[in-house]
């Protein structure tokens, strides 16, 4: 069992995830990009079922193409690495587990230091990045991830202590909603 320390930390860490969405042009080691991808093979999913392929993206001129697609999409045009998930199945029935997997990989990326950001694929854009990168019929594609060491602009506060969030008494209810 973790001593208080150790909870403390791990609970700041988890407070500090943020999304990143400029980067320096460092590349992500391969040690780290192991580990993330490790971490995302241990990932939960219902019934234990890994409804997912990861499309690791490393050549520039694929995650520009893809940062060119409707949706929010653009920061993996800047980013040294990026992923996509490839989710069996049409539409929603794997969502759930698709931003499990997501936030997953993004802990796993802080855990090294590295940035990260989750962002779509809207509507016609979705077919669009299966074919650019050639995901085969089966698949839904929707979540694209852009990874790498945040520029030092991307480090600073964009609100002050204390207001980057709503209140718990704002957001908590007990027992019914509004109580």
């Amino acid at each position: 069992m973790p001593n208080t320390s150790q909870t403390q930390d791990l609970i700041s860490f988890l407070r500090r995830l943020r999304a990143v969405r400029t980067f320096r042009p460092d590349p992500v080691p391969e040690a780290a990009l192991n580990d993330i991808l490790e971490v995302a093979r241990w990932s939960g999913s219902a019934m234990n079922r890994q409804p997912w392929q990861i499309v690791v993206i490393t050549d520039d001129a694929v995650r520009q193409a893809l940062g060119q697609l409707e949706g929010y999409v653009k920061h993996v045009a800047g980013a040294p690495l990026g992923m996509v998930l490839a989710m069996e199945g049409e539409g929603d029935a794997n969502a759930y587990d698709e931003g499990r997997l997501s936030e997953r990989i993004m802990l796993a990326a802080a855990a090294h230091g590295v940035g990260a950001c989750i962002g779509w694929f809207a509507g016609p854009a979705q077919d669009e990045a299966k074919r650019v990168l050639a995901v085969p019929a089966g698949y839904h594609v929707r979540t694209v991830l852009s990874l790498g060491y945040p520029t030092e602009e991307a480090q600073q506060p964009h609100s002050k202590p204390g207001e980057a969030r709503k209140p718990l008494s704002e957001i908590v209810h007990t027992n019914r909603f509004g109580e």
